[in-house]
């Protein structure tokens, strides 16, 4: 086998035999993802997946940023081809490369995609490339690795996508009216509305008011626009937005300066502080409209998007040259918690590329404010080491029932049932350690295990 059973557990031998017996009481639980980009397409239409290549390299950024650091060209891994013209050649250069992913999450991920979908036992190497190849290409042909049968086959309860408030949602329509009994899920993502730095934001805002009938060059209008997507998007099962914000800075202006600002940064003419002004006033009006329409709050701050800007003129957003930058957390959100920090009603999840901030910010915000739950660790710190720290750093102050257990956060479909068979085993590895030192009796681990895995999740994001 490519993976031992043991992965992840403890060295000490009468830990590892805790954290197995937990691993046992959780590793067969449904899959909850709540949070993902994955694509709706894929289930409407239930098409074979093309080819590996194009399944398993170009969607997944942690992959094509190790390769491309290594000094291996996007173009001839054809990043941006919409069909590849050689997907034989892009496999046979990850497989050359595959030795640089030892010790990280990615070749956990990979590895058990190869050993339980596919049934390698032997590694991915430039000699098995072909093999590789062949094999998954075979299979992929068959009925039994479709979206749909694949989705049954991973056990997924919930399959949410991200998706913007521009969005038709017609593959989101069409899976409903197919009669497929599967809840996959749209979620708000407004950032192409609501941050002024984003391409085509006056062209956006115009788009916005065709869609809902509102005049969008008007403040009311705005925001009307965005209360009736929300709406559509809630009828077709949506219970949470999602804000990809660069910082967590909150605003809590008056409707005068709102509109004063609004216009503004509508004209094109805001400065770098005035558009982040305006991202923080949205931040507090997407609360306000969550305590009106029950939607769950996400805030994915502290990520520079686009840094190598070279690949980003050559190739477009997203093509894994993003970089964690440290955050603030108490300060920022203030002017928010300020305003609705003590609703009981309201949920939002607060994610962090900023790990020094769990024990100093994050936890003691969400012990205290009701509002207020920890999104697993995530993008570069959803790594065992970085799930591991989080629980120790985070647990102390919050708690385990301040968090929302965990979401993959991918768009490589495949790995999903990986990611989380990882967070199952970190969490119970943790919960043995608390065990064996005699700080938490087995059945409360075993009953914590349960709650981390599958409980939280579904009431966190209200499933």
């Amino acid at each position: 086998m490519l993976m031992h059973e043991d992965r992840l557990f403890p060295a000490e031998s009468f830990t590892r035999g805790i954290a197995r017996a937990l691993y046992e009481s959780v590793k067969s639980l449904p899959i909850l993802s709540p949070h993902g980009h994955t694509q709706a397409a894929w289930f409407a239409q239930n098409q074979p997946f093309p080819d590996p290549a194009k399944l398993l390299v170009q969607p997944d950024h942690y992959v094509f940023r190790m390769l491309y650091s290594q000094g291996v060209s996007l173009d001839d891994l054809e990043i941006g081809v919409p069909q590849l013209n050689n997907p034989r050649k892009v496999w046979k250069i990850f497989a050359a490369n595959y030795f640089l992913f030892r010790g990280t999450p990615t070749r956990l991920w990979l590895d058990y995609v190869f050993q339980e979908l596919f049934g390698f036992e032997e590694p991915l190497s430039e000699k098995s490339a072909d093999h590789y190849f062949d094999i998954i290409s075979q299979k992929l042909s068959t009925p039994e690795f479709l979206p749909r049968a694949l989705y049954e086959r991973f056990n997924l309860e919930v399959l949410s996508t991200t998706d913007s408030p521009l969005d038709s949602l017609e593959h989101h329509k069409a899976i409903r009216e197919s009669g497929w009994r599967a809840r996959i899920l749209p979620t708000f993502r407004p950032d192409p509305v609501v941050d002024p730095e984003f391409d085509g934001f006056a062209d956006s805002i115009i788009k916005l008011g065709e869609l809902t009938g509102e005049d969008t060059t008007t403040w009311n209008g705005y925001l009307s626009a965005l209360i009736k997507r929300r709406i559509f998007f809630r009828e077709l099962g949506c219970t949470a937005t999602d804000h990809g914000h660069p910082t967590a800075q909150t605003a809590d202006l008056s409707k005068a300066e709102a509109e004063t600002l609004f216009r503004l940064v509508l004209s094109g003419k805001a400065d770098a502080t005035q558009q982040e002004q305006f991202r923080a006033q949205m931040l507090t009006e997407s609360a306000r409209m969550s305590l009106e329409d029950g939607f769950v709050m996400q805030i994915h701050p502290g990520s520079v998007r686009n840094h190598n800007r070279k690949l980003y003129k050559r190739y477009g957003r997203d093509v894994g040259a993003d970089i964690p930058k440290s955050i603030n957390y108490v300060d920022a959100l203030r002017p928010l918690l300020d305003r609705f920090g003590n609703e009981p009603s309201l949920t939002i999840i607060l994610f962090t590329l900023d790990e020094t901030t769990f024990s100093r910010e994050l936890a003691p915000l969400a012990g205290h404010y009701s509002c207020l739950r920890l999104g697993p660790p995530w993008w570069f710190l959803d790594s065992p080491e970085g799930m591991m720290r989080f629980r120790e750093l985070a647990t102390e102050t919050a708690g385990f029932y301040n968090t929302v257990g965990f979401n993959d956060d991918t768009r490589a479909f495949l790995s999903i049932p990986a990611r989380h068979d990882m967070a199952r085993r970190i969490d119970c590895a943790f919960l043995a350690r608390l065990v064996a030192e005699h700080r938490l009796a087995e059945d409360e681990a075993s009953e914590v295990a349960h709650d981390l895995t599958y409980g939280l999740v579904k009431k966190a994001y209200r499933l």
